[in-house]
């Protein structure tokens, strides 16, 4: 899920659709119904808590759980609302000179984040949600790796692609290297099986130093320091569990090339913060009328929330941070020559957090008007690990608030039999999701040279969409292809990787478990098994996605 807060810049899409159907006291099929404009920013906003900062020592990984659930009946165009996910930074609280560089987006266009821009000068975001830029939608919630290293010039959400671009990032800013030799992972983001409602995913950001720190040594221009810090991706599944990606230092220490300042400042190097839990609303549509008195109504989609068997709905626990003892100190150790550990993360080496819950907070409409009367219907809270919504008995449970009346400044939730039928605003269908374009990668630079070994293979996801992908030595995979790597920092870390594929397996524990609920199960389209002769130190690149 891009994540952002009022940094994003919304994708502003006006749909008009024309359709036939019966409304309220209208025989069906008797009329046409008065299409009304659709609209963009029906709800800005957060559902959100706040995560403490841990102590000191636990800045070296975090991990929770996120509930997984249809959002929506069907997708919607125009739409983009992230599932609980967070957005980790990289703690320069000691630091008071701007991290974005000019001709940075944030540096030129968010004055507001300055003067340091700590919140936007590097990032990792993501996880699952619904995008306005998804090619191929789906009622199922689909998860995406997301972030930026240089203040939004860029943003990287997957081996080979950027967030929302069809076409590959340039190989000097690729950023995320497969690790997996068991998932795929589609640029449109990983699917779930059908009829997945309220379960459980694990995520996890580790800080593994899989690569040596070093200073690039090129004498024409001045040294620039990279650390050791591979941002890893674990995932804890009912069906795949494990790392799954990381990004490449290289990625961090760019920016610094031309603004020394910030030498030592990125997520290489730096310890990280959570800055906190959200569901983030960015691009709602909605459509808005008067009625004969000249009253304004508003009606949002439909927004469905899983119930457990307390009629509260979860949507994050278990959130953990974790000291470098919990795994980095002993895969640098391996890396140094040392025994190869099991990947668990150490318990003696974890600080659970204790969130509290902030009220439901959203705005409406290119004024921004202020959303109100949730109480009654919607409340936020925490219980024990968890952050939830729980459904007072005056609303329907489970159903967020789709009509709103202004009164006074703001828009006050109302029932949908208190929305007069001169408006029309119950007759009104929102305009569906449509195919977009394929995924592609080129034929040539990193993406064949060197070629792949094996392929390509196909298979078709649960959102209809068909992936490609081909089979490469892990360290002749197109985004490692930029990094400069000699022969001896190449050899070093594909044996690391071969070691890891032997011993890691995807029915290990690695993160701890949930304190409740069930695993979600992953699109088994998307657990593949190594062709024969490359079991360990191969990856599966995606290299084209698109629906037939």
């Amino acid at each position: 899920m891009k994540r952002g807060r009022s940094r994003w810049i919304p994708r502003l899409i006006a749909s008009v659709l024309l359709l036939s159907g019966g409304g309220r006291g209208i025989a069906q099929n008797s009329v046409r119904t008065e299409r009304l404009p659709q609209r963009s920013g029906g709800l800005n906003g957060y559902i959100s808590c706040n995560v403490p900062r841990p102590p000191a020592q636990y800045q070296a990984g975090v991990s929770f759980y996120a509930g997984i659930w249809p959002l929506l009946e069907s997708p919607l165009n125009g739409f983009q609302i992230g599932l609980p996910s967070t957005w980790i930074i990289p703690d320069n609280k000691d630091f008071n000179q701007p991290l974005c560089p000019p001709g940075t987006v944030a540096r030129d266009n968010w004055p507001e984040r300055g003067p340091v821009y700590r919140d936007v000068f590097q990032t990792i975001e993501g996880g699952l949600g619904y995008w306005g830029s998804t090619q191929f939608g789906s009622a199922i919630p689909k998860y995406r790796m997301n972030g930026t290293p240089d203040g939004y010039n860029h943003e990287v959400s997957s081996p080979g692609w950027g967030f929302g671009q069809t076409k590959p990032l340039p190989k000097e800013f690729m950023g995320i290297a497969q690790l997996s030799n068991r998932l795929l992972v589609p640029p449109d983001g990983l699917t779930f099986q059908k009829l997945t409602n309220g379960e459980l995913l694990g995520n996890a950001w580790m800080s593994l130093p899989l690569t040596e720190a070093y200073r690039d040594l090129a004498a024409a221009k001045p040294t620039t320091p990279t650390g050791d810090q591979c941002w890893t991706l674990f995932l804890n599944a009912a069906n795949f569990k494990g790392p799954v990606a990381y990004w490449t230092p290289e990625t961090w220490s760019k920016l610094s090339e031309r603004y020394h300042t910030i030498d030592g400042r990125g997520l290489d190097a730096r310890p990280a913060l959570m800055a906190g839990g959200a569901m983030e609303f960015n691009t709602v549509p909605y459509f808005e009328a008067a009625d004969a008195d000249g009253n304004v109504y508003s009606r949002v989609p439909k927004l469905l929330f899983p119930l457990d068997p307390k009629g509260r709905s979860v949507l994050m626990q278990d959130v953990t941070m974790y000291a470098s003892r919990a795994l980095s100190d002993s895969v640098r150790s391996w890396l140094h020559g040392g025994s190869v550990p099991n990947g668990r993360f150490a318990p003696n080496a974890a600080w659970t957090a204790k969130g509290t819950a902030n009220p439901v907070s959203f705005r409406q409409g290119p004024k921004n008007v202020p959303l109100t009367g949730f109480e009654g219907m919607v409340k936020t809270t925490v219980v024990g690990n968890a952050f939830c919504l729980e459904w007072p008995t005056e609303g329907t449970k489970g159903v967020f608030p789709e009509y709103y009346k202004q009164v006074e400044g703001k828009r006050v939730a109302i029932p949908a039999a208190s929305v007069p039928v001169e408006t029309k605003l119950t007759e009104q269908t929102f305009a569906p999701a449509q195919t977009g374009q394929p995924y592609t990668s080129p034929t040539d630079s990193a993406w064949s040279h060197p070629w792949p070994v094996r392929g390509p293979f196909q298979v078709t996801l649960t959102d209809g969409s068909t992936i490609t992908y081909a089979w490469y030595r892990f360290v002749d995979q197109p985004a490692l292809q930029n990094l400069g790597l000699n022969a001896a920092q190449k050899a070093k870390l594909q044996k690391l990787v071969e070691q890891m594929h032997a011993r890691w397996k995807i029915t290990s524990e690695y993160m701890p478990p949930p304190t409740g609920g069930t695993l979600a199960v992953l699109d088994p389209a998307l657990i593949v098994t190594p062709p024969r002769g490359l079991s360990v130190g191969y990856v599966p690149i995606i290299t084209r996605q698109e629906r037939k």
